[in-house]
């Protein structure tokens, strides 16, 4: 039997002593090694060890580190044999591709009907098939394998050696012994206070050094404000122990390739869906801007760790990360941060919906313990309330009113979040008759976020993600939807979809120049639009505007409708820090222009009674 050495202190010692006294010798176990901030147990008999898990379960409650069960190599069979033994566990051509994953000891099943995973019959045992191939088994929903999905495996793929030496130093550096027996935390703010865009923190203490996101100002090309100010940490980026990433929206990821580029190699987490949404992001804006190689992109997938939604983990020596849902998009979370034995509790929201969406659950809220909470504000006055059973009919009318006239209309919108929740929206008042039966042009990159929607269905509603797997629900409806043509121009009524939310640039502006000039055209805009951007410009009644210096005339008409933002409103706000128990003893408010961050601070300390300020950057402020 083969053992890392976790001689780094007499806890690592323990550690050990426990996993062998907890394990019959019916468990195979082989071997014990280090897997970034998980320990991965080898076997020869893994339908052992899952049938009996409650040993698991026992061992993690006393040794308080995530374990996870890897195969043996030895009982692993060849790719050829494993596909034809899943093969004979499905209906035929229900399996579109088999993904190996070697670093890890796991197959990917890609199948268009979960329906067979959620049958009684017995037909489909996961136990059974692990045991017959030897491979830890997943499988997901997927109707054609989706290109940021190819990429990310290709990746993985052709990094596997890399990828297990990597797990393993993650492991040894966050498993070693403290260095310091002091208890400091502090936040130094690099983005995304005071201002949205490029959000990016730092929790700094005696051990540790983590970073919170890492965005760019998508509005702004400046770079002294376009990327997250890490020239004034005083310390190296190889000195960086891990980053965190709330969500996939490139003013929370956008700076990550330039981050590898300059020289950081060491784990990023999130959550499981946020990889692929993070790769579609990063490939697109690299077609569309070329700041980065496909190399940049290759080495965030590389190092990327993802982990569910609250699993207890450890990712220093004295820094526990807990990830709960934020309601805002698929995957995105709110990072809760365990600072040393209990010296002190973080809250990171992350962009926050604290209410009712039709895709995702109200954000999560009850938490173990929090006394310092770093809220968004980006709605945080109330000159924007959010109200989507009330604006519902208006959005219908506005858009029926130009398609009844033959006209276009044109939604700029997000490549994520808002505009799945919009199709889902659109789709539901065709079906009742309410909105007009016309084309859905869609952008590839919207079509294909929707589809990893659906193959992350387990992070969706819990209506959703019940129908999913059991109905093999189409939640999108895609046959209606169609694809924008590539060169050709739209030249009937219709819906389109198009990325970018601001009109910064990408397939919105495109279309834009097309529409802009007819009076029976609209620009419907339902995103935030940030002060300075051409889509806050169109907002504010301008009639030209200028977009990479080519000057369009805005002759079409203009609605906004506020209410279907996936972000909080400031009464949301209020109700979620109210809601957490027991009292806050601190409150920082970010992400949100200055006046409306300053207001949400003033209201949280007058009516709430907490403790509440904003924060600039850079500034730092000491939490422990």
């Amino acid at each position: 039997m083969m053992f890392t050495n976790f001689d780094n202190g007499n806890s690592n010692q323990n550690i050990m002593s426990v996993i062998l006294k907890s394990l019959p010798k019916e468990s195979g176990l082989t071997k014990i090694e280090y897997e970034g901030p998980a320990i991965a147990l080898y076997t020869r008999n893994p339908k052992f060890l899952i049938e009996n898990s409650q040993a698991l379960t026992n061992m993690v409650s006393i040794i308080r580190k995530r374990i996870v069960i890897r195969t043996d190599e030895s009982i692993r069979k060849s790719e050829k044999e494993s596909s034809s033994i899943i093969r004979k566990y499905f209906t035929s051509n229900n399996v579109k591709k088999i993904f190996f994953d070697y670093a890890l000891g796991e197959i990917m099943i890609y199948t268009n009907d979960l329906s067979e995973l959620a049958s009684k019959d017995g037909k489909l045992n996961i136990l059974d098939l692990i045991a017959e191939t030897g491979w830890k088994i997943k499988i997901r929903k997927s109707p054609n394998i989706l290109p940021s999905i190819q990429f990310i495996n290709e990746v993985l793929n052709d990094a596997t050696d890399y990828r297990i030496k990597f797990y393993k130093k993650v492991g040894e550096n966050l498993f070693r012994s403290k260095l310091s027996n002091i208890h400091e935390a502090s936040v130094l703010t690099l983005g995304g206070f005071g201002e949205i865009g490029r959000s990016c923190f730092l929790l700094v203490t005696s051990e540790s050094k983590i970073l919170l996101d890492c965005g760019i100002n998508v509005q702004d090309n400046k770079s002294i404000q376009h990327f997250p100010r890490l020239d004034i940490t005083g310390f190296r980026i190889e000195e960086i122990d891990g980053v965190v990433i709330s969500h996939a929206h490139m003013d929370h990821i956008g700076f990550l390739p330039f981050l590898f580029k300059y020289g950081y190699r060491g784990p990023v987490y999130c959550t499981e869906p946020t990889l692929p949404l993070m790769a579609l992001l990063f490939l697109d804006y690299c077609k569309n801007h070329g700041i980065y190689s496909n190399y940049d992109i290759k080495n965030v997938i590389i190092h990327t760790i993802t982990l569910n939604l609250g699993e207890v983990t450890d990712i220093t020596p004295d820094i526990k990360l807990t990830l709960y849902n934020s309601g805002h998009i698929l995957g995105s979370v709110s990072t809760h941060l365990h600072i040393g034995n209990g010296d002190h509790n973080v809250v990171y929201t992350g962009d926050l919906k604290f209410g009712k969406t039709n895709l995702l659950d109200n954000a999560s809220w009850n938490f173990p313990r929090v006394e310092t909470l770093i809220i968004e504000g980006t709605f945080g006055s109330r000159d924007f309330p959010h109200k989507r059973d009330e604006y519902g009919p208006f959005l219908i009318e506005s858009i029926n009113q130009t398609l009844r006239s033959n006209g276009k209309v044109l939604i700029p919108i997000p490549i994520i979040g808002l505009s799945q929740e919009l199709i889902y929206t659109l789709n539901q008042y065709q079906n009742s008759g309410a909105l007009d039966p016309v084309p859905i042009f869609v952008d590839n990159s919207i079509l294909e976020s929707a589809n990893i929607y659906e193959m992350y269905h387990e992070y969706l509603s819990k209506d959703l993600k019940e129908k999913v797997p059991i109905y093999n629900t189409n939640i999108f409806n895609h046959d209606n939807l169609i694809s924008i043509p590539s060169r050709s121009k739209i030249d009937k009524p219709a819906v389109i979809l198009a990325p970018s939310s601001m009109l910064v640039g990408g397939t919105s502006v495109r279309i834009l120049k097309q529409i802009s000039k007819d009076p029976t055209n609209k620009i419907l805009l339902l995103s935030y639009q940030a002060q300075g951007t051409p889509g806050n410009e169109i907002q504010l009644g301008a009639k030209e505007i200028f977009i990479n210096g080519q000057k369009i005339d805005i002759r079409c008409k203009v609605d906004s409708i506020h209410g279907f933002s996936n972000h909080s409103d400031y009464n949301q706000l209020l109700a979620y820090v109210s809601r957490l128990k027991p009292k806050l003893k601190r409150v920082i408010v970010n992400h949100g222009e200055k006046p409306r961050v300053q207001n949400l601070a003033v209201s949280i300390n007058k009516i709430l009674n907490i403790p509440c300020h904003y924060l600039l950057v850079p500034e730092a402020t000491k939490l422990l």
